[in-house]
């Protein structure tokens, strides 16, 4: 037996699922001042890649509207459906503390709003501020419909890094051609797997590289010798990227509106709904410098765009016309790029990780193929070998019921939903190395709408395991209504014994890439009572089921019991 098994196996036997730790009550979240703003979703005709066609947008801009507050204020959001689509909106990385119905995610927290009515999404910025980001999560329709969220300190507080000459948002996002929700359909439908965006944008901008896209380019006009602070996020749907500036260092203060030890890199790697900051100086020849965009694609044998989006850091004094300096990313595969990355993320001061486990999880994660059970094979049996793709946490791919599971939860309305996700895999193997992957015939996951109750105030500790069925990759994993501490990673199997953890200044993050062909292990308080969405931020492995849910129990007395439903809550 492999050296990690046994230990493992003795580790996994051993958990224990006690909870009966109690936390001390949060105020209760009424905000400093309140900021309102006015969505309308909207089509609107966008001309791309020498094409013209309709896309949805929030207020017609694409990128969105920037939510602009600061720490502790309060949000209102009231949100119009223009279009003939359903749509929801989801606050990434916002912790919604006891307002969970307005989280977001469609069938999960809320039924869409539909053509013609109106939703107004409340939310409190309780001991939040840095960069988050806003975008519909229902079918593909974030490829377009997303924004940034920028939190600024409380006034008076001063950020604990150098103050920057100005701010830049950077928002890294995907392109398509064809219709968005029509390519949705017609992939889930195929079984097979997505095709490669057409371009990838960087603040909407595909960049020179791209046809009929020369004068199609984002540019930050810099003062030599100054410094500016990029706020980047990325926005994509399917594909994780790299981030770099000719010839320019970039450091890293803040991740997922968290601040970090100030360190140093030539390039990011950031997954779809990561955020990271980073601090650049002008301190280059004058010149035009090129920003660029490129793939980080960690998995075997799939397509995607290999030309890189590029938008312009361009000197205050260079020609207009020069030719900008090419920027170097790294190849698509390079896993050392995104280890190094994670490898310097520390939180700014020590943290309070939870020491002692109450509920301790363990979760494979990846894809898998079904048999063929459609009639026309070849129109919907595109996957390997003849089946159905599909992707699974502990081997149950989740199916979406057809109402909110928050109100089912609430309202206890049964059969919708079950409460029996497996808290640890029901079958043992070597995961990285030995998966079952004779396709499709032994790489079936169960289907079902399970979630994992968590007892209120519990501290729990949750490995994340990747598992090489079809293929190892970094699956980029976000956690609604919560940041976690990231107390460890590594390459291959998780061993309890060999494990190296952090529990002195880990990240502090909403969004943690999973290594490929390795495992992850995150921390976190149960202390936000209501039904809150773990999945890969992967639209597609989204759709074919690598998620879960989690419904944290009430706790004691108002300032832990979830609230009821507002009034204008949307019907399914």
């Amino acid at each position: 037996m492999a050296n990690w098994a046994i230990p493992f196996i003795l580790w996994l036997t051993s958990l224990s699922y006690l909870s009966t730790v109690h936390v001390m009550a949060h105020p209760w979240p009424v905000g400093r001042s309140t900021r309102f703003y006015d969505f309308k979703v909207q089509t609107t005709s966008i001309s791309k890649l020498c094409n013209s066609k309709n896309i949805v947008t929030i207020n017609g801009m694409f990128p969105g509207p920037v939510i602009y507050a600061q720490e502790d204020d309060r949000v209102i959001v009231k949100v119009t459906n223009e279009t003939p689509y359903n749509a929801t909106i989801h606050w990434h990385g916002v912790r919604q503390r006891l307002s969970c119905w307005f989280d977001g995610p469609s069938y999960i927290t809320q039924c869409p709003i539909q053509a013609g009515q109106t939703f107004t999404y409340e939310f409190t910025l309780v001991q939040q501020k840095g960069t988050l980001l806003w975008h519909a999560h229902i079918s593909w329709l974030r490829g377009t419909v997303y924004g940034a969220i920028v939190v600024y300190p409380k006034t008076g507080v001063p950020y604990p890094f150098q103050f920057p000459y100005e701010e830049h948002i950077i928002i890294l996002g995907e392109y398509w051609l064809k219709d968005l929700l029509q390519l949705a359909q017609d992939v889930l439908a195929s079984g097979g797997g997505p095709p490669p965006a057409d371009a990838y944008t960087i603040n909407g901008h595909p960049g020179p590289n791209y046809n009929c896209s020369t004068n199609d380019v984002y540019k930050i006009d810099v003062v030599p010798g100054k410094t500016y602070l990029l706020r980047i996020i990325n926005a994509g749907l399917n594909m994780e990227n790299f981030f770099t500036i000719a010839n320019h260092k970039l450091t890293i203060v803040e991740a997922d509106a968290e601040y970090m030890k100030p360190f140093t890199v030539d390039r990011l790697m950031l997954a779809p709904g990561q955020t990271i900051n980073v601090l650049v100086t002008a301190n280059q020849p004058i010149g035009k410098y090129s920003m660029a965009m490129g793939p980080y694609m960690s998995a075997r044998n799939v397509p995607y765009q290999n030309i890189s989006a590029i938008a312009y850091f361009q000197y205050v004094g260079a020609q207009p016309n020069s030719v900008s300096l090419a920027a170097q990313l790294p190849s698509f595969n390079d896993n050392l790029a995104v280890k190094t990355v994670m490898d310097g993320l520390r939180s700014l001061n020590p943290v309070n990780v939870p020491k002692e486990i109450d509920t301790n999880l363990f979760f494979t994660i990846g894809l898998n193929v079904q048999k063929c059970t459609a009639k026309n094979a070849s129109q919907n049996c595109q996957g390997p070998n003849g089946g159905v793709f599909a992707a699974s946490m502990n081997n149950v791919s989740f199916v979406r019921p057809n109402i909110s599971l928050l109100q089912a939860y609430y309202e206890e309305i049964n059969g919708h939903f079950t409460e029996d996700f497996p808290a640890v895999p029901l079958k043992l193997y070597d995961f990285v190395n030995g998966a079952p992957n004779n396709i499709p015939n032994d790489t079936q996951s169960m289907n079902g709408t399970k979630t994992k109750v968590l007892e209120y105030g519990s501290r729990v500790q949750l490995i994340l395991q990747d598992t090489g069925t079809i293929s190892t990759e970094n699956h980029p994993i976000h956690l609604h209504g919560y940041s976690f501490y990231v107390i460890g990673y590594g390459s291959g199997n998780y061993n309890p014994q060999t494990a190296q953890l952090n529990l002195v200044d880990p990240p502090y993050m909403n969004t943690i890439g999973v290594p490929v062909g390795g495992w992850a292990a995150i921390r976190f308080l149960a202390d936000n009572p209501g039904v809150w969405f773990m999945h890969c931020h992967l639209e597609i492995h989204l759709n074919w089921g690598l998620t879960m849910a989690f419904i944290v129990k009430n706790g004691v007395g108002e300032m832990e019991t979830l609230p009821h439903p507002p009034a204008d809550m949307p019907k399914c």
